[in-house]
């Protein structure tokens, strides 16, 4: 630890703000049918998680509260307060089946029209508040990694709470819904396999399910059926949440196991499951991008494609596509910064947001960019310079713009609009289907002709598609089967639908904005400066001109922006990171009880914030990781 190093900012006092009143227009889920409000919760600590099912970081957030759920069941109620990005996720069916998809086991809001984020200042999905038993809000959290603070935190409340008698323990209000009995739940990918069934990633109930030639007869099962990363024989080995399926030269299958951030090896002939990649935990920035498969952390594989010699991985979880060689038993970053965007270039400075889908044809390799709502492709850069899979390549976009447009539009590349797309399959004519999957619906993108058409609709939630003699075999997720179509020779016409996020825009003042990214290290833990600086900020827009002055990497956490003339709106794109580490020093009684390798921990969080440029806006843009904004506390009417 460097003594001369900068004390980092204490904490403020627990500041008492009442909590706003819990309002959403699609009611309660996972209640019995029950209305609540805040005083349902009174006596108990809640936290309000704001999500969307979008978001994968969302996706890592209820993975991390699970502990601490199970944890603190009679002290601590989470609940979800589902706040929709996509049109589709306004849907209150779309809702329900994602609470069950995900096994959210606490109450949720469906708040379509955001009117409790609105009421909490929330900016970013996923966002944490922390409510004290008496109803008021102590603590707001950003993005992912806050685990332990907030184990720290309830524990200090329960303390609290409980000295004062004000804590009420107890079962909360949680109630489950009825299980339904499907051969599938939630089905994921799927990938024939050479004696002509199917294999299907059931990710719901964590098993890979083989089918017959039908695509509805059950063969067998492989994986126990509860979460788990366990290795061994079909009714032993145990996954979390598979989704993609690839076929290496070989013929062992890899799985895409995306929960347990791992890669898996199947041999279909034995049933038998190995570990080939990953160790179990997430990548978090700073650990290791490349090296021994079994040595480096992933972050949410969702698909995987055999291209160019080697496993292309889609790591859904940081923005980036990565590769897997057998040969060697290697992963490195392939393509992406991990900043989340629409950018094209060189495979390395490219920007990618959750790439969920990936088919290999001839020299391209496809990229379904679910939120951008944008199908990319990869392919070798004539001019690159990189090796091993690592550089050489080039990222280009055929249809999409953004992280915030998204639609139901058919026509030319450049205008044509999809709705958060998880599945691409190349088509035998050289044209790509996607499974554009908020739309229910089947598209196809012609790049001889650049034209995107319909090939299908009245689909529910397809995220993926597979060749079968001439037919096209969908994974319709949301109805729990595999549906069987005709290409059609002339494509299904639609009326043209534009959307723009439901987020509205935040105003800003013309010339200087302060940017302000609050993190208070939390209770117990101080800024870890053993190794630099322990903060990060990056900053970047949309258009690239938005800004004049401010762009790029440094390591304050403050930042003047200076807006460019003539540019009145955009996406200002932030990505923060702070480490923290337990004050041993200051919790133990004496120096000889400190700790000379404390925990270390990191919270991180990136924001795209839609912003107008006008007279009279703001001239300070707060973005909290960690800790309470004092000029920015929820608002009470």
């Amino acid at each position: 630890m460097n003594d001369a190093a900068p004390a980092p900012t204490p904490a403020p006092r627990r500041a008492r703000v009442r909590a706003p009143e819990l309002v959403g227009k699609g009611g309660w889920l996972n209640t019995g049918g029950k209305e609540l409000s805040l005083a349902d919760f009174r006596g108990h600590i809640v936290i309000l998680d704001f999500w969307t099912f979008c978001c994968v970081n969302c996706l890592h957030v209820l993975d991390e509260l699970r502990e601490l759920e199970e944890k603190h069941r009679d002290t601590v109620v989470i609940v979800g307060v589902h706040s929709p990005k996509f049109v589709h996720e306004a849907e209150h069916q779309a809702v329900v089946d994602a609470v069950e998809r995900y096994e959210v086991h606490h109450p949720v809001l469906d708040d379509p029209e955001l009117a409790t984020w609105k009421q909490y200042a929330v900016r970013a999905w996923p966002t944490l508040v922390v409510i004290d038993p008496e109803g008021y809000v102590v603590a707001q959290h950003a993005g992912e990694g806050h685990a332990h603070a907030l184990e720290t935190l309830v524990a200090e409340l329960e303390a609290e709470h409980g000295a004062k008698g004000t804590l009420r323990r107890g079962d909360g209000p949680y109630v489950p819904p009825e299980p339904v009995a499907t051969e599938l739940r939630f089905p994921g990918k799927a990938l024939p396999l050479p004696g002509g069934t199917f294999l299907v990633s059931d990710t719901t109930r964590h098993q890979l399910v083989e089918l017959a030639a039908d695509g509805e007869s059950v063969l067998r099962r492989i994986g126990a059926g509860e979460r788990g990363l366990v290795d061994g024989p079909a009714d032993r080995a145990r996954f979390s949440e598979p989704q993609g399926l690839a076929l290496l030269p070989d013929g062992t299958v890899i799985v895409a196991d995306t929960v347990n951030h791992a890669l898996r090896a199947l041999d279909p002939a034995t049933g038998e499951v190995r570990t080939v990649a990953g160790t179990g935990r997430q990548w978090w920035q700073g650990s290791p991008a490349a090296g021994p498969a079994r040595e480096v952390d992933l972050s949410s594989p969702w698909d995987v494609a055999w291209f160019a010699d080697r496993l292309w991985i889609a790591m859904a979880g940081v923005h980036q596509l990565w590769t897997y060689d057998p040969a060697d038993g290697t992963v490195r970053a392939a393509a992406g910064t991990t900043n989340e965007g629409l950018v094209d270039g060189p495979a390395e400075q490219a920007w990618f947001a959750q790439p969920s889908g990936l088919a290999a044809a001839g020299d391209r390799l496809w990229v379904a960019d679910s939120e951008t709502s944008a199908v990319r492709y990869v392919e070798r850069d004539d001019e690159g310079t990189g090796e091993d899979g690592a550089g050489g390549f080039v990222v280009r976009t055929a249809v999409g713009t953004g992280l915030f447009d998204f639609g139901h539009r058919d026509g030319p590349a450049d205008q044509a609009l999809l709705q958060h797309p998880l599945g691409v399959t190349a088509l035998p004519d050289g044209s790509v289907a996607v499974c554009d999957t908020y739309n229910h619906a089947l598209r196809r993108f012609d790049p001889a002709s650049g034209e995107v058409s319909t090939l299908a609709t009245d689909l529910r939630e397809p995220s993926d598609a597979v060749l079968v003699d001439g037919d096209i075999l969908v994974v319709e997720s949301a109805r729990h089967r595999l549906t069987r179509l005709r290409l059609p020779e002339e494509a299904v016409r639609v009326e043209a639908v534009a959307h723009r996020t439901q987020r509205a825009a935040t105003d800003i003042a013309p010339g200087t904005l302060r940017l302000d990214v609050v993190f208070h290290a939390p209770a117990g833990q101080k800024l870890d400066t053993r190794y630099g600086p322990s903060t990060r900020l990056l900053v970047s827009s949309t258009p690239p001109g938005l800004l004049a002055e401010g762009e790029g990497a440094g390591t304050d956490l403050a930042r003047e922006l200076v807006l460019a003339e003539g540019v009145t709106e955009g996406v200002l794109h932030v990505s923060a990171m702070a480490a923290s580490c337990d004050d041993t020093e200051s919790n133990s009684d004496s120096a000889a009880g400190a700790n000379e390798y404390p925990a270390c921990h990191v919270h991180q969080q990136d924001w795209g914030v839609p912003v107008r440029v006008v007279e009279g806006g703001a001239t300070r843009l707060p973005l909290v990781l960690a800790g309470m904004d004092a000029d920015e506390a929820p608002q009470t009417s």
